[in-house]
């Protein structure tokens, strides 16, 4: 278990690396919109001016250097509303702004496009996109969302969204049986209980996000399982009440233990009022959500 505990507390988030096929670099070139469309064009002093120098002595959050923080930068003024719907993006611009390459420019633009937060059109250019496009699945964008202008309206649909998945992924999870995900969970359950104990909040968020991505992922349901990756990154977001379990409580914690005994049992029912039980650990989530029933 001690190897298992030092594996999550020395795991890195993974990400992909967003690299582009060469035929796509050419969809963001250098002045691509014409001079009307400057008109309005957004000012930047939202962005970081240090951005481009802070990025060249050291990687990125996620490890992608100056693309990841390009992105992480102009992906949150998106999602702020500090550029808004139909703002033209000029790469030059954006290059100059930020102090990178129009390498890095582009790579950029087509991680957001991919996320549908901007747009390239021949013609027109690239703009920021309405709210009503963008994949709000996406974990980088619920992650902008919960710490913007619209932080409370995320975690409230993180809520909701948490409490219609993961009651129905505990007792679809208590038919399959499968002993080595139970004793999985079960490490996940000690590794908590460790690092509660020592003080390690950031070890217990780990194996936390773990134990119910595993849980999503054994319901034998692709397309619930599709939606795990939401599931990570709401118990990733910190500062709000999310659910009972987005920190060390011995609360949640006896709840994640009960989930494990009702898989073991084969007992779906219990499964799913445990984990209704744990999604309502906080006051704050219980007036979003109804408060199990008692049986």
């Amino acid at each position: 278990m001690s190897t298992l505990a030092h594996t999550m507390m020395t795991a890195a988030r993974s990400a992909d690396s967003g690299l582009a096929s060469p035929g796509e670099l050419d969809r963001y070139p250098y002045a691509e919109a014409p001079a009307v469309d400057r008109v309005g064009a957004p000012v930047w002093d939202g962005g970081d001016p240090e951005l481009g120098r802070v990025g060249r002595r050291a990687a990125g959050s996620r490890g992608r250097g100056l693309h990841g923080q390009l992105v992480q930068q102009l992906g949150q003024m998106i999602v702020s509303g500090d550029l808004g719907a139909d703002r033209p993006l000029v790469p030059e611009e954006i290059g100059q702004r930020f102090e990178v390459s129009r390498t890095v420019v582009r790579e950029s633009l087509r991680v957001l496009e991919a996320k549908g937060l901007v747009s390239a059109r021949p013609n027109v250019g690239t703009r920021v996109r309405p709210v009503s496009d963008w994949n709000l699945l996406d974990p980088d964008i619920i992650e902008w969302r919960a710490f913007g202008p619209q932080r409370d309206d995320q975690r409230r649909e993180l809520s909701e969204l948490r409490w219609t998945i993961e009651p129905l992924a505990a007792r679809l999870a208590a038919g399959h049986g499968r002993e080595d995900v139970q004793q999985r969970l079960a490490d996940m359950v000690e590794i908590m209980g460790h690092s509660m104990a020592q003080g390690d909040a950031l070890t217990f968020s780990r194996a936390d996000s773990e134990f119910h991505s595993l849980l999503i992922q054994v319901a034998g349901n692709r397309m619930l399982e599709h939606l795990s990756g939401i599931v990570s990154a709401a118990l990733q977001v910190s500062g709000g009440p999310i659910a009972g379990c987005d920190r060390p409580t011995e609360a949640s914690l006896a709840h994640h233990g009960r989930i494990c005994d009702a898989l073991a049992a084969g007992d779906g029912a219990a499964a799913e009022a445990a984990m209704r039980q744990l999604l309502t650990v906080h006051p704050e989530v219980e007036r979003v959500v109804p408060a199990p029933r008692e049986h």
